[in-house]
């Protein structure tokens, strides 16, 4: 007889991990969760811990889960004991087996965990209603009776559907208010998802499946959609030809819309409720909304350096202030409410609200304001003091709004310009951002084509030795002849690069071709066979695990000699993990390639890390340069660097060297090499070729000895 004890489930998995997540799941949902590693003595432990229902891995080692499925079933019906099988094989001869072994159910890898809760409750849903009404053996009868889902049984030969009340009560109906046709069902099913649940059905008759399974959205009598999951099994004649269907409705609609560790309302339900506001602001043209994207600033180092349950504990801390920082008289809407506000978490670390009917769109900022007051204060967590703050882009509602993902949108792009203006603030979504995004859009695809087009140039500046005015070498500088916009610099296409990734691919066409050509030019001459060349590495590509290996192999098939190559690293490249940079600067070192710090002064390098790093050379930053004079702040820092970098034996490049009077002050300090525009902008391939063909020294240099 069925008991008001908890459920007892047996979770049988050889992976560890799988186990236990699904056991603290499950325990959240008041099972009581037992587990075994393997499916020796799986009778006894049956017997032993009383189990409900079994969770059984068809893969394990020794006994398999079908050996023990098969023996399980020796001894328990499938309505005694529920057992679904778990596999990472959809579909395949498994499951098949499985079910002809007296599998009730599956469940696939990895695991949607609203289905395998819906699963969970239907198995034991039908094992409690056959074990209060044992007398019966009519199980269709006993489902009807005592499971909490609605059931369906439809004559395909009379075209008839009977509906039982669960089924009509879940829709929000009365017995009378349900008719008995298949159009009952389908006129309420989601416009989006009918067609897609009928191909399923006549998927099933054709028995092309081995059984009907349906997620899709079903209008209740309120208005709203829930969310339910349909599974049948079609009964065929002789002929082959499916004359009857039957199966159960199941509601899975609090799994589908809420978010698990908060408990708010997750994406689905917050575009859903988005859409209707936009449908019902078609109505009223006075009507007004607002969407905030909030984005927690620095939540993934939080998560990186505390872990994730710290990370977990600072999500829920934040759910919760969101929702208690709103006013007194205005309320957050939970699951199956119609408030005033809604407070979602999307995933992640990312958070939305919807702030209906709102009066002026100062409404909104107040809003925002409130909120990012409400993160101010620290979380403790782990005992610890955790600090956070809050990024939040608003969108206001209006009638060019057609679908909830586009105002969605606008405020995701509001959201990053604050980010992108310093964090811990707010910005209203305006035609600008949007224009902003879709031109970076468009250079984003144009980046892509130009890789693929060849449309990237090197150009290359001259690295001038200060005490003779000979050119030791050059920066090859990466250069976008675009179609239409012509010759673009590095700092209109290298942000994108770096965010989307591209800066790889770019990163290594602009140093395979430097080398290809400085092995050219050394070649053409002797007089120019001492030239180097110097290379930006981006820490992107400073983190590849073949970069070293790769670059062996292109200095190797060049015949080049790797101490012509000279690798620049900016100071937050390697300052961000200085141990590893170490390790790492060390194996491209063991190559004989010369490495230097690029814009040196202007990143956060520890000195006491600087004598660690297997450096050559040191580039002082062109602001430091221009700022240069007798007693200008240029000068000091410039007097602190040279002498230091003399002591850890390492060569200077001055960078942005302009005029005389610079070229006069830097060889007084002693500093080796310079450049910039007093000696020569940067030069295409062609006209470093032309230069390279006539006098290499500046005679400037020499009249300032």
């Amino acid at each position: 007889m069925r008991t008001s004890r908890p459920s007892r489930l047996l979770i049988v998995d050889d992976n560890e991990m799988n186990r236990d997540m699904l056991a603290r799941r499950l325990l959240r949902k008041g099972y009581v969760v037992v587990l075994a590693e393997n499916a020796k003595e799986l009778l006894e432990r049956v017997k032993k811990d009383a189990v409900d229902l079994v969770l059984l891995d068809i893969e394990m080692p020794e006994v398999s889960g079908l050996d023990a499925l098969q023996k399980l079933r020796d001894h328990y019906s499938a309505a005694e004991l529920p057992i679904i099988m778990v596999t990472a094989k959809a579909q395949s001869d498994d499951i098949v087996k499985a079910l002809d072994l007296g599998a009730n159910d599956y469940l696939t890898k990895p695991i949607d965990f609203p289905v395998a809760v819906a699963r969970i409750g239907t198995q034991l849903s039908h094992k409690h209603a056959q074990e209060a009404l044992k007398e019966s053996e009519e199980r269709y009868a006993l489902a009807a009776l005592g499971s909490n889902d609605g059931l369906w049984d439809w004559n395909l030969l009379s075209n008839v559907v009977h509906f039982s009340p669960r089924w009509k009560a879940m829709l929000g109906y009365q017995e009378d208010e349900v008719g008995d046709t298949p159009e009952q069902w389908f006129d309420r099913i989601h416009d989006a998802d009918r067609e897609r649940v009928k191909e399923e059905i006549a998927a099933h008759q054709k028995g092309l499946t081995p059984h009907f399974e349906s997620e899709h959205r079903v209008l209740h009598k309120d208005g709203s959609f829930h969310w339910m999951l349909s599974r049948g099994v079609a009964v065929h004649d002789a002929s082959g030809n499916a004359s009857r269907m039957a199966g159960s409705q199941t509601d899975i609609t609090e799994g589908k819309v809420s978010d698990p560790l908060t408990g708010l309302p997750n994406r689905l339900l917050f575009i859903d409720r988005v859409g209707r506001l936009i449908k019902h602001m078609k109505r009223r043209k006075n009507h007004l909304f607002a969407v905030l994207f909030m984005d927690l600033d620095g939540f993934k180092m939080i998560n990186d350096s505390m872990g994730h349950l710290v990370g977990d504990q600072l999500l829920l801390g934040v759910a919760n202030r969101l929702e208690k920082c709103l006013r007194s008289t205005d309320t957050v809407a939970r699951l199956g409410e119609t408030e005033t506000f809604t407070v979602a978490r999307l995933g992640g670390d990312e958070f939305t609200v919807l702030l209906d009917d709102i009066k002026d769109p100062d409404d909104a900022k107040r809003a925002a304001d409130r909120m990012m007051k409400a993160l101010v204060a620290p979380f403790i967590l782990g005992g610890k003091e955790v600090f956070t703050s809050v990024s939040i882009g608003i969108a206001l509602s209006n009638s060019a709004y057609e679908q909830p993902e586009e105002i969605l949108r606008d405020a995701d792009t509001a959201m990053y310009r604050a980010k992108s203006l310093g964090k811990a603030r707010y910005e209203v979504f305006d035609a600008d951002m949007r224009a902003s995004v879709m031109a970076r859009l468009q250079l984003e695809t144009d980046l892509r084509r130009a890789l693929e087009r060849g449309e990237f140039r090197n150009f290359y500046q001259p690295i001038v030795a200060l005490a003779s005015g000979e050119i030791a070498g050059f920066e090859a500088l990466l250069r976008w002849q675009h179609p239409t916009r012509g010759l673009l610099g590095p700092g209109e296409f290298i942000p994108v690069a770096e965010e989307t990734g591209l800066i790889r691919e770019l990163g290594w066409w602009n140093l395979r071709e430097a080398c290809r050509q400085i092995s050219e030019w050394r070649a053409s001459a002797s007089g120019h066979r001492n030239l180097t060349i110097s290379v930006n590495l981006s820490a992107k590509q400073f983190l590849q695990p073949k970069l070293v290996e790769d670059i062996g192999k292109l200095l190797s098939d060049l015949a080049l000699p790797p101490e012509v190559l000279k690798l620049e690293i900016t100071e937050s490249t390697v300052m961000g993990d200085p141990t590893a940079a170490v390790e790492m600067l060390q194996h491209i070192k063991s190559l004989g390639i010369q490495l230097a710090i690029d814009d040196f002064g202007t990143g956060y390098s520890s000195l006491s890390y600087l004598h660690r790093f297997p450096l050559d050379t040191l580039k002082i930053d062109r602001s430091f340069i221009s700022n240069m004079g007798d007693d200008g702040e240029g000068m000091e820092i410039a007097r602190t660097i040279l002498p230091m970098a003399n002591n850890l034996r390492l060569d200077v490049v001055a960078e942005g060297v302009e005029t005389i009077q610079q070229v006069a002050l830097l060889k007084k300090l002693q500093c080796k090499y310079g450049q910039g525009f007093y000696f020569s902008r940067p030069l295409s391939a062609e006209g470093t070729s032309a230069l390279l063909a006539g006098d290499l020294t500046w005679q400037a240099c020499e009249q300032t000895r």
